[in-house]
C-alpha cells in the first residue's frame, strides 16, 4: 500500500506489511539462486555439461582424425548455447521479474522449460549454415577451411557474449554470430565473399529495433496512464480497458507465435497470422470482460490494485516469448555446429543442413543451463537496474516485443529481439521522465506522495527538481548502447584472429 493510500488525518502512513512479506520471500528465493551460481558450483556444472557434449560427439560416426574436430565443435556449440541462455533469455523474463509478477526462481524455471521446448519442438530439422546469408560459401576453398571458419565464428561469438554478460550488458547473440561468421568468412575467402547489402540491413536493425520497440512501449504506457492510472475511478476504468489491453496482447502473441515461434514446423504468411491474431483478440476480449470485472470486485481504488490484473498476462507472455526465442535463437548455437557435423561427415559444404537430435539437445539443454547458472545477472539488469518496473510497464515491454517483430517481419526488416526488449525498457523509462516533467497531474502526484513523509512543506521536491529527476540510469544506457555498436566488429575481429591461428597451426 502506497503512502497516498493512508487515511486522511492519519499520523503516519500505513505499513506495507503484505508487500514487505512478499519482498522478503522474493529476496530469499533470489538468495537461493545466487548460492547455486556462487563459488565453484556454476563453473563445475558448466564444465561437466561441456565434457558431456564432447563425449556425445565422440560417439558419432566418423574417421578417427575427425573425432577431435567433432568433439571440439560440440564443446564450442555447448559453450555458445550456455552464453545465449545467460544473456539473451533475460530479455523475455527480466521485466516481469522486476515488476514482481514472478519470482526470480519462478522465472528461471518457466524460461528454461519453454526455451528448451521451443528449441526441441520448433527449432527446425534444417538450419542455415551461414548466418543470415552474409557469406557466399562457394568462395570458400575447401571443407577444412569451412570447418575452421565455423569453429572460429562459434568461439569468437561465444567469447564476446560471455564478456558482455560479465559486464552486465544484454547484447544480441544473433549479431554476435553474424559478426563471427563475417570475420571468419573474410579471413577465409576475402571481402568479396561478403553480402554487403545484407550486412547493411543488419546494421540498420541496430537502430530500428530499439527505437521501434521503445516507441511502441511508450505509446501503450501513455495510454494506460491517461485512461486508467490518472483517472478518478481507477477500478472502473480498469474494468473497461484492461480486458481490451490483454486481448490485444493475446492476439499479438498468437500472430507472433505463428510467424516466429512455429515457422520452422508450420509456415504461415502475414495475412493468415494477422487473421488468427484478430480472431483470438475478439474471443479473448469477450471472455476477459466478465473475468476482469469479477477479479476487480472489492479492489481498492489505487495503483497497487491495478497491478494484480496484469500479473498472469505477464507470466504467460514470458513463457511464450521464451518458447519463440528458443525456436529461433537456438540456431545461433547449432547452426555452425550442424554445418561442421555435415561437412566432416559428408565432405561437402551446404547452405542448409539437417540437425541431428544430439546437436539439438546440446543447443536446447545448453540454453536452459546457461540461464540457470548465469542468467540472474542480466535478468536483474533488464528488470530492475535500468529503470523501475511495475506490471503495467512490464506489460508494455512484452507487448512491444511481439508487435515490433510482427511489423518488422511485414516490412522484411531483420531485427534483434534483444534490442527490441531492452529498447522497450529504455522507452518506458524515458517516457516516465518526460511524463514526470511535463504532466501537471503526475507532478502533483509526486508532491502529494512526498508530503506524507514531511511534517511541513519544507524539503518537498519543487518543479525544477521534478524536471531534473532521472528515471533511467545513464551509466547503464551508455554501456549497453556501446556494447550493441561494437558487437559485430568485435566478434568479427576475434573470429578472424582465431581463424588465422587455426589455419596456421594446421598447415
Amino acid at each position: 500500500m502506497s503512502e497516498l493510500d493512508a487515511p486522511s488525518g492519519a499520523g503516519e502512513p500505513r505499513k506495507k506489511t503484505s508487500i514487505d512479506k512478499d519482498l522478503r520471500k522474493f529476496g530469499s528465493l533470489e538468495q537461493a539462486s545466487r548460492s547455486l551460481t556462487s563459488g565453484f558450483a556454476a563453473p563445475v556444472i558448466a564444465l561437466l555439461f561441456l565434457v558431456l557434449a564432447g563425449t556425445v560427439a565422440a560417439t558419432q560416426f566418423g574417421e578417427k582424425g575427425s573425432i577431435a574436430i567433432l568433439i571440439g565443435a560440440a564443446i564450442l556449440g555447448g559453450y555458445m548455447a550456455m552464453n545465449i541462455g545467460a544473456n539473451d533469455v533475460a530479455n523475455n523474463v527480466g521485466p516481469a521479474v522486476g515488476a514482481r509478477a514472478m519470482t526470480l526462481v519462478g522465472a528461471l524455471l518457466i524460461a528454461a522449460v519453454f526455451e528448451c521446448a521451443g528449441a526441441l519442438i520448433a527449432g527446425g530439422e534444417v538450419v542455415s549454415t551461414i548466418s543470415k546469408g552474409i557469406i557466399d560459401s562457394s568462395q570458400v576453398k575447401s571443407g577444412q577451411t569451412f570447418v575452421w571458419a565455423m569453429m572460429s565464428a562459434l568461439l569468437a561469438s561465444a567469447i564476446w557474449v560471455n564478456l558482455a554478460t560479465v559486464l552486465g550488458a544484454p547484447v544480441s547473440t544473433t549479431h554476435a554470430v553474424v559478426g563471427g561468421v563475417l570475420g571468419a568468412g573474410v579471413a577465409a575467402a576475402g571481402f568479396s565473399a561478403v553480402n554487403w547489402p545484407t550486412m547493411g540491413a543488419i546494421a540498420a536493425s541496430w537502430v530500428i529495433s530499439p527505437v521501434l520497440g521503445g516507441a511502441i512501449a511508450a505509446a501503450f504506457l501513455a495510454f494506460i496512464k491517461t485512461f486508467i492510472i490518472y483517472q478518478e475511478d481507477k477500478i472502473a476504468q480498469a474494468k473497461k480497458w484492461v480486458p481490451l489491453l490483454i486481448a490485444i496482447m493475446a492476439g499479438c502473441f498468437t500472430a507472433y507465435l505463428a510467424m516466429k515461434g512455429l515457422k520452422k514446423i508450420w509456415k504461415v504468411g502475414l495475412p493468415f497470422a494477422a487473421g488468427m491474431g484478430f480472431v483470438v483478440l475478439i474471443v479473448s476480449w469477450g471472455v476477459l470482460r466478465p473475468a476482469i470485472a469479477k477479479q476487480a470486485e472489492g479492489l481498492e481504488n489505487r495503483n497497487q490494485s491495478l497491478r494484480i490484473l496484469f500479473r498472469w498476462p505477464l507470466i504467460f507472455s514470458a513463457a511464450l516469448l521464451s518458447f519463440a526465442h528458443g525456436a529461433n535463437d537456438v540456431a545461433n548455437a547449432i547452426g555452425p555446429l550442424a554445418a561442421i557435423v555435415h561437412t566432416v561427415g559428408q565432405g561437402s559444404i551446404a547452405t542448409k543442413v539437417g540437425v541431428p537430435l544430439w546437436v539439438m539437445l546440446i543447443g536446447g539443454i545448453g540454453i536452459s543451463l546457461g540461464l540457470f547458472l548465469y542468467g540472474p545477472r542480466i535478468i536483474r539488469m533488464v528488470g530492475e537496474q535500468i529503470t523501475k518496473m511495475n506490471p503495467m510497464r512490464a506489460y508494455c515491454v512484452a507487448l512491444s516485443a511481439a508487435i515490433t517483430v510482427i511489423i518488422a517481419s511485414a516490412l522484411g526488416l531483420p531485427v534483434s529481439s534483444t534490442h527490441i526488449a531492452v529498447g522497450a525498457v529504455f522507452g518506458v523509462g524515458f517516457f516516465r521522465e518526460y511524463y514526470t516533467s511535463r504532466s501537471k497531474r503526475r507532478r502533483a502526484f509526486v508532491k502529494a506522495r512526498a508530503r506524507t513523509n514531511f511534517d511541513s512543506d519544507d524539503g518537498l521536491p519543487d518543479s525544477a527538481e521534478l524536471i531534473r529527476r532521472k528515471l533511467v540510469r545513464r551509466s547503464h544506457f551508455t554501456v549497453i548502447v556501446a556494447a550493441w555498436i561494437i558487437t559485430v566488429p568485435a566478434a568479427a575481429f576475434l573470429s578472424a584472429l582465431v581463424f588465422f591461428v587455426l589455419d596456421f597451426a594446421t598447415r
